[in-house]
């Protein structure tokens, strides 16, 4: 009696795990479906309907639309507390249209491809969500909630999720990113906001009547010159891009029209709103030195990462438990090919992929990079998971290449066994949960109000859906 006591208990615990184990070609065959579809940011509908398609095969209730965003949406399974919540992603980035060779070969010239592997994030959020929902279906109690951000590349979709209240209920959260190796996100990155700047003048003849006119142009580049000899003078660790998106159209017209795109980043989210500030500041002067005029509007607004180091410690448990990534011999060649035809090639790089990296105990201030998972992390614990992918860097065509690959589907489905072992974990153990809000709220405080970087602007789809229009499908 004992004995078919322990092995139903078994049974139940691993029918996730072994849901897993046996859709390896329905996970492989979407995640290359979303690879080949490279959607932009919020204009990714056929990579959504596919995931949402899915999730209500087994049973999830899916809610479209939501935020302002038409490619957003949260599917639910199960009811009552504990409240998990995976995050999904799936648009792409422009420029990196990639076959799955291991040779720099566009599909589209100059077109969209999935160079940050957004088609394995969103991939493993579902195959994850289902395999929790799969041990819920056994009579649990709980609620597995998956999140569809969208334009998470340059767009901030999470920003507009946290803004609407739709993570007030979640317990805790985990979300994914392919990677270079197996181990749990130690940095926390940076805080970002991406604004616009419009500067608008008169147009006239550059040769024949120079000086009735007022250049947009001048404007911009009276901006950015503003900026770049105050560099000195801003925070060491501030990050600041921009691009010129309009100059004129002609150099005889004096341009009565122009933009400049600027990203802006600190660690620290007060510093990030005086660089801001500054910001500001030196569009509004140089427009007035130059008889311009200027407006801005926000594209995207992200905290940076918190990191809780609790849910951390139990999720890189599970991380080992799953362990690393097995290649067979015909992998191997592959990635071998292709991080020489990058330029990346280091004969230690394949035991990354089997290799699980020491867990840090104190996580990195900064890092540089941004993720809009930052925002969700700023109202809900959260952890960030790591599967060695590729050995070359993100956002190249080399990446784009790998992520569509077996090689792809096998980390993300290692990723997607920690998620789910790790929920399963923490719906038995409330204890854990609790130690977990307890941190988190020890970071944040039990007074801790969210306020958006960015106010009420609301999601920058028109900006989006051009940028889209105007680039090779």
């Amino acid at each position: 009696m004992i004995k078919t006591l322990l092995a139903s208990v078994m049974l139940v615990s691993n029918i996730g795990l072994d849901w897993l184990n046996s859709k390896f070609e329905t996970y492989d065959k979407m995640q290359k479906q979303i690879h080949e579809y490279a959607e932009p940011g919020y204009v990714e509908y056929k990579s959504a309907e596919l995931i949402i398609k899915h999730l209500e095969e087994h049973g999830f209730k899916v809610e479209r639309g939501v935020a302002g965003m038409p490619t957003a949406f949260v599917a639910t399974f199960g009811e009552g507390k504990p409240v998990m919540a995976v995050l999904a992603e799936y648009d792409a980035l422009p420029g990196l249209s990639q076959d799955t060779t291991p040779k720099n070969n566009p599909i589209v010239e100059g077109g969209y491809g999935h160079g940050c592997g957004h088609n394995l994030i969103g991939t493993t959020a579902v195959s994850a969500a289902v395999a929790v929902s799969k041990w819920l279906a056994e009579g649990h109690k709980g609620t597995i909630r998956l999140y569809g951000c969208p334009a998470e590349e340059g767009g901030g979709g999470k920003t507009y999720m946290v803004r609407d209240g739709l993570f007030n209920d979640v317990d805790c959260a985990l979300s994914y990113h392919p990677s270079c190796k197996n181990q749990i996100l130690a940095k926390s990155q940076s805080a970002k906001i991406g604004i616009l700047f419009d500067f608008e003048g008169k147009t006239a003849h550059a040769g024949a009547n120079p000086y009735q006119g007022r250049s947009a142009l001048d404007g911009v580049e009276v901006m950015n010159l503003i900026m770049n000899v105050n560099r000195e003078h801003f925070h060491p660790d501030s990050r600041i891009h921009y691009i010129i998106t309009n100059g004129g159209e002609a150099p005889n017209i004096v341009p009565d029209k122009a933009q400049v795109y600027y990203y802006l980043r600190h660690h620290d989210s007060e510093i990030l709103k005086d660089l801001l500030q500054r910001t500001i500041a030196a569009a509004e002067g140089a427009a007035m030195g130059t008889g311009t005029t200027v407006k801005y509007s926000y594209i995207s607004g992200t905290y940076n990462i918190l990191r809780n180091d609790h849910l951390a410690k139990i999720a890189y448990r599970n991380l080992e438990k799953v362990g690393g990534v097995k290649l067979t011999d015909s992998e191997k060649a592959y990635v071998e090919e292709l991080a020489r035809n990058s330029g990346q090639y280091e004969p230690v790089m394949l035991s990354r992929f089997e290799t699980i990296f020491p867990f840090v105990e104190k996580a990195i201030t900064g890092g540089g990079g941004s993720d809009d998972t930052g925002e969700v992390s700023q109202v809900v614990p959260l952890c960030r998971i790591e599967t060695c992918t590729s050995p070359v860097a993100a956002h190249t065509w080399g990446f784009s290449s790998i992520v569509g690959t077996t090689i792809g589907t096998k980390a993300m489905l290692n990723a997607a066994k920690t998620i789910y072992l790790t929920f399963i974990e923490l719906y038995k153990n409330p204890k854990e949960l609790q130690k977990i809000r307890e941190e988190w709220e020890s970071v944040q405080g039990k007074d801790y109000k969210y306020q958006s970087l960015i106010g009420n602007e609301p999601p920058a789809l028109e900006y989006f859906r051009k940028k889209a229009a105007s680039s090779p499908r």
